[in-house]
C-alpha cells in the first residue's frame, strides 16, 4: 500500500493580504495628503478675503489753514559789506620805523599820527637849511637898500632874490620830506593789525596798516535786469547776517549801477545801512532784501505742507469723506498747486488753493490720495512768517 501524500500550502492568500494593506496605505496617504492641501487652502483663501476687508488705520498727521497774508513785495539778493571808506597805509619814503602810536584795532581820528619814520637826517638838513635861508633874507634886505641908494645893480639884487628864493624852497622841501615821514590817519575809522615794527625799515609801498570807516556801512549787490522795472533809488532794504540770527539791518538802496554787465545780465547796486555798533564789517557776505513799497495779497502754507515732485508741487487737503469700510472719516486729497516766493516758514501759493482751507503740514510723504489721516497738532511746532532762531 502506498502511503498518502501531504499538500503544499498555497502562497495566494498571503500575497493577496499585502497588496490590500499597501493600497489601503497608499490611500491614506492620499488623504491625508488631500486633507493638508485642502487646510492650507482654506488659510490662503482666508488671509486673501482678509486682506481685502482690511482697513487700514488712519496715519497721524499735522495739520495747517492756508492763510492770507498781505506781503511786502521784495527782490532777493546775497551782497557783501563794504567800507564807506578804506585804505591801506604805506610809506611814501624809506625810513626805519621811529615811533608807533596806535593800537592793534583802535579807532583813530582824521590827523592822528600813526607812525613816525627816522627823520634825523632831514632835520639836521633842515636845520642847515633855515639857517641858510636867513642868511640870504638878510642878504637880500641889504641889497635892496644898496639898491635903493645906487650901491649896486639891478642884475646883483636880482641874483640875491633868487638866492633868497632857493634857500626858502629847499627848508618847505626838506619840511615836506618830514611831513611825509609822519603817517597820519586820512580820516576817522578803525585802525587794523599793523604790520611793521619798530626799528623795521619800510620801504614805498609796503603796507603798514589798514584803516576802514564802516559807519554807515555800503553794501553791494545785483540783481538781474527784470528787477530795473521795480526798483528805484531810495527804497528801503533789509540786511540778515547768518553770525547774527534773529537780527537785521534797514538802510536805503543809494546807488543803481546805469548799465548791465554783460556777462550775466545783472545791474550792480548800493544800499547805505546805518552801522552804529560796528558788527557790519567789510568784507561780510549778507542776505539782501530789497523792499517795495506796496504790498500784495497771498494765499500762504507751511513750506513742509508741500510735497515736491518732478511732474509738479502738491499738497494734501482735508475733508470728512468715507474710508475703504464706509465709515465716516478724514480723507487726504491730493491737489496739485503753483508755488510762489517763500518767506520764514510760509510758502506762497499762486493757485491750487483757497483761503481757509486745511491742509497737512507734516507727513505729506507717507500719504496717498484717499487715505485717512487722524490730525494731532499737539506737537507741531511753530509756523512763522519771520522765525527767530534760538541761539544754540
Amino acid at each position: 500500500m502506498h502511503a498518502p501524500s501531504a499538500e503544499v500550502p498555497s502562497s495566494s492568500p498571503p500575497r493577496a493580504s499585502r497588496l490590500k494593506r499597501w493600497i489601503i496605505g497608499v490611500l491614506l496617504l492620499l488623504a491625508i495628503f488631500a486633507g493638508l492641501v485642502a487646510v492650507k487652502a482654506g488659510q490662503i483663501v482666508s488671509m486673501i478675503n482678509a486682506g481685502e476687508t482690511f482697513v487700514q488705520p488712519p496715519e497721524s498727521v499735522t495739520s495747517a489753514q492756508a492763510e492770507s497774508f498781505g506781503w511786502q513785495g521784495t527782490r532777493s539778493a546775497v551782497g557783501t559789506v563794504l567800507a564807506l571808506r578804506g585804505v591801506t597805509l604805506s610809506a611814501e619814503l624809506p625810513g626805519v620805523v621811529n615811533d608807533i602810536r596806535f593800537e592793534n584795532g583802535a579807532s583813530v581820528k582824521k590827523g592822528q599820527v600813526l607812525i613816525q619814520l627816522d627823520t634825523s637826517s632831514e632835520q639836521a638838513q633842515l636845520a642847515g637849511a633855515e639857517a641858510d635861508a636867513e642868511l640870504s633874507r638878510l642878504t637880500r634886505e641889504r641889497a635892496e637898500k644898496l639898491n635903493a641908494q645906487g650901491a649896486n645893480t639891478q642884475s646883483d639884487l636880482d641874483a640875491v632874490r633868487a638866492r633868497a628864493l632857493q634857500s626858502s624852497a629847499t627848508v618847505a622841501h626838506l619840511k615836506s620830506l618830514i611831513a611825509k615821514k609822519t603817517i597820519r590817519a586820512p580820516f576817522d575809522g578803525r585802525i587794523g593789525i599793523r604790520q611793521v615794527e619798530l626799528g623795521q625799515l619800510v620801504s614805498p609801498g609796503n603796507p603798514i596798516v589798514s584803516l576802514q570807516s564802516s559807519t554807515p556801512a555800503l553794501v553791494e549787490f545785483q540783481l538781474p535786469q527784470q528787477a530795473l522795472a521795480q526798483v528805484k533809488q531810495g527804497q528801503k532794504v533789509r540786511l540778515r547776517v547768518d553770525v547774527f540770527p534773529g537780527e537785521s539791518w534797514e538802510g536805503d538802496l543809494t546807488t543803481i549801477n546805469p548799465e548791465v554787465e554783460l556777462s550775466s545780465r545783472n545791474v550792480r547796486m548800493r544800499a547805505t545801512v546805518p552801522n552804529a555798533d560796528g558788527r557790519l564789517l567789510p568784507g561780510m557776505f549778507v542776505s539782501v532784501e530789497v523792499l517795495s513799497d506796496a504790498s500784495e495779497q497771498v494765499v500762504a502754507i507751511p513750506a513742509t505742507a508741500v510735497l515736491f515732485a518732478p511732474y509738479g508741487d502738491s499738497v494734501f487737503t482735508l475733508a470728512e469723506g468715507k474710508d475703504a469700510a464706509g465709515k465716516t472719516a478724514l480723507l487726504a486729497r491730493q491737489q496739485f498747486v503753483r508755488l510762489g516766493e517763500r518767506r520764514g516758514d510760509y510758502v506762497a501759493v499762486t493757485s491750487g488753493l483757497k483761503p481757509g482751507q486745511t491742509v497737512v503740514s507734516s507727513g505729506v510723504f507717507k500719504l496717498k490720495n484717499g487715505m485717512a489721516v487722524v490730525v494731532n497738532n499737539a506737537m507741531a511746532p511753530p509756523i512763522e512768517v519771520a522765525p527767530q532762531p534760538v541761539n544754540p
